[in-house]
């Protein structure tokens, strides 16, 4: 029998919470599953490693992007597949994958469903599997930490999205797979590995986690003007047609500001840096999917 471990965001909840999560799995045929609970995201990787030290062959993890961001940058190494209960805010990698929000389905996704091998993407040496962005992007993110995402849920990201307009862009030279191609002024740089945010909509139009590419996009707009075209071209599934987006694929790039900003992997803001040294890493984890989906 396959030794199944759960590491669960304590603080996400949604049906029947992690309670439901227990009976389901038991009644789906893993009645004792190694167990640890965590109060925050970024304590996760030291359970990951827990269990995978005491024989986890299968590991479910409860929570959002960046509860799993955590979680696949533990496994680093490890061959062990990763089941996803999509228990977060936006829910963007589970959502990409068509896992849904419930926990009978996902459990059984987890348990019966079939397994598909994904590329991450690895920024200043840790690991993302959704969408990475410095500058506006990260700005948006930090300010929709601040206690307001778990009060509104998606509309915070719009909130303080608008409250970043305006806001001084950097200066920035990027090289890609060793070419310089970028230098200039901009508002936000964004890295993608699959393309869709929530609501269906689409950053980057033919982004696929399975071939060893990321997608790569800076940003220039800088009045709220030019925002709001860039914004209504992503709406509607075109963002590389707007006059103040480029985007390229990447295997690897290097991105030098002229000044500290701000990044976020996942969801999940990190420091104010100089420099990003930016890698793929081919088919690396594997994940649990429906059958339909493989």
């Amino acid at each position: 029998m396959t030794t199944v471990a759960v590491v669960a965001h304590a603080g996400k909840t949604f049906d029947g919470g992690l309670l439901e999560l227990r009976r389901e799995l038991e009644r789906q045929g893993a009645p004792d599953p190694l167990w640890y609970e965590v109060p925050k995201s970024r304590k996760a990787p030291a359970q990951v490693r827990k269990a995978i030290d005491e024989g986890a062959e299968l590991l479910f993890v409860w929570g959002g992007d960046g509860m799993v961001q955590r979680c696949i940058d533990a496994l680093d190494g490890q061959e062990v597949p990763i089941a996803i209960v999509p228990a977060g805010t936006a829910n963007l990698f589970a959502s990409n994958l068509d896992i849904p929000k419930d926990i009978e389905r996902a459990v059984n996704i987890g348990l019966h469903g079939a397994r598909r091998k994904l590329d991450v993407g690895r920024i200043n040496g840790e690991r993302f599997a959704v969408m990475a962005g410095a500058g506006f992007d990260a700005l948006m993110i930090r300010e929709a930490d601040a206690g307001l995402k778990d009060r509104i849920g998606r509309v915070a990201y719009v909130w303080t999205g608008v409250n970043q307009l305006g806001r001084k862009p950097f200066e920035a030279t990027i090289k890609v797979d060793g070419s310089t191609w970028f230098t200039g002024k901009a508002s936000s740089i964004l890295l993608g590995n699959v393309g869709e945010l929530f609501a269906g909509v689409e950053a980057f139009e033919d982004a696929s986690p399975e071939d060893g590419l990321l997608e790569l996009g800076v940003v220039t707009a800088d009045s709220a003007m030019d925002w709001a075209r860039t914004i209504a071209r992503t709406l509607a599934g075109a963002s590389s047609t707007s006059p103040f987006v480029q985007v390229t694929k990447a295997r690897s790039a290097n991105v030098q500001f002229d000044r500290k900003v701000l990044y976020e992997l996942d969801g999940g803001e990190r420091e104010e840096v100089k420099k990003l040294d930016i890698q793929v890493e081919p088919l690396a984890i594997d994940v649990c999917i429906a059958p339909e989906s493989a």
